[in-house]
């Protein structure tokens, strides 16, 4: 599994602790950014940067990791771009809810509202959650990707 993580100042320091579980865990994990804590860099651009990788690996078997402060701005800036279903996720209830029935494809994290550890296990749980697939999810899906 292919995963693209980007982060702002806010989540830099979360972002690189889920690099290392994620590796451990086994996972192809691509760092978009930023490389060194910048506390002036904006969201905006990771989100792109992750996007725009995600697209460039021409793999259905890719996700995207993103984490800003709150997780807002991350998962706004994200479902600008068609095809992706970012979702913010605080627990593992969600993480597990995102991926089954509307098969998120980048996970958001809120690096002030949820503690390293916490992240680890929601990013663990939407990792290994598989879309459901049923009939209705798929219509809903579709139904998104025809919106202007």
């Amino acid at each position: 599994m292919n995963i693209f993580i980007g982060a702002d100042h806010n989540g830099f320091e979360m972002k690189t602790k889920l690099i290392a579980e994620l590796q451990k865990a086994g996972h192809t994990v691509h760092d978009e950014g930023d490389r060194e804590l910048q506390p002036d860099d904006d969201y905006p651009q990771f989100a792109e940067r992750v996007v725009r990788a995600m697209r460039a690996a021409g793999d259905k078997d890719v996700y995207g990791i993103l984490i800003c402060g709150s997780g807002q701005g991350m998962c706004i800036a994200a479902n600008r771009f068609k095809g992706v279903r970012a979702s913010l996720i605080w627990n593992t209830h969600e993480a597990q809810a995102a991926r089954n029935d509307d098969d998120a494809n980048v996970l958001c994290l809120p690096a002030r509202s949820i503690s390293i550890d916490e992240a680890i296990k929601v990013a663990e749980v939407w990792l290994r959650t598989p879309f459901a697939g049923a009939v209705r999810f798929r219509r809903r899906i579709s139904e998104l990707d025809s919106l202007v």
